[in-house]
């Protein structure tokens, strides 16, 4: 069966919307070569709306590809769910829109490893809610934005977790990856 795996950058209070106005002051080699590693391992994408447009916007247009990742980001399968999108264009994308939860139960089971999702907040919350997301890696910045989309909402379903790796940065900012247990 294939793994759901959030990669995500949050502040030290959880928020993750808006990473572009906050993030870039702190990124360094090191966490671009954990984010390649993130991406290169990706058999397939799963996106929300707000983040495939960016997204479709922005990798087609990447020439500079000396990691691999415009490359990857730009022929990998991506999964868009949303219930607005008409069409989705961007090479390799396919459009989900009812039955998500269904929809992705059935993509877990397809051949292949890991299904990366990137951003896409409420995406993120509802199949955490679900039980659907297996592990999720952030790395944990050293700022506290004290407003914003958080990864974790309140009401959300109890989520326990094993830590299973993690990095502290010369940066201050820390990687931390979680496998899910669901209960």
């Amino acid at each position: 069966m294939r793994k759901i795996v959030v990669s995500e950058f949050v502040s030290a209070d959880g928020v993750m919307e808006a990473p572009d106005t906050w993030q870039f002051p702190f990124q360094t080699e090191e966490m671009g070569a954990i984010t390649e590693r993130q991406t290169r391992d990706t058999d397939a994408f799963l996106l929300g709306r707000v983040t495939y447009e960016i997204f479709a916007g922005f990798w087609p247009t990447q020439t500079h590809n000396e990691f691999g990742v415009a490359d990857k980001m730009n022929s990998a399968p991506k999964y868009v769910v949303s219930t607005t999108l008409q069409k989705a264009n961007w090479n390799n994308s396919t459009l989900i829109k009812s039955n998500v939860i269904e929809e992705i139960r059935k993509l877990k089971q397809q051949p292949g490893s890991k299904i990366g999702i990137i951003g896409s907040a409420t995406l993120v919350h509802s199949l955490l809610d679900a039980g659907l997301i297996d592990e999720i890696q952030v790395l944990v910045h050293p700022i506290v934005l004290g407003k914003g989309v958080r990864l974790f909402v309140d009401g959300g379903r109890r989520s326990p977790m094993k830590l299973a790796d993690s990095k502290i940065l010369p940066n201050g900012v820390v990687f931390l990856s979680y496998q899910i247990e669901f209960a």
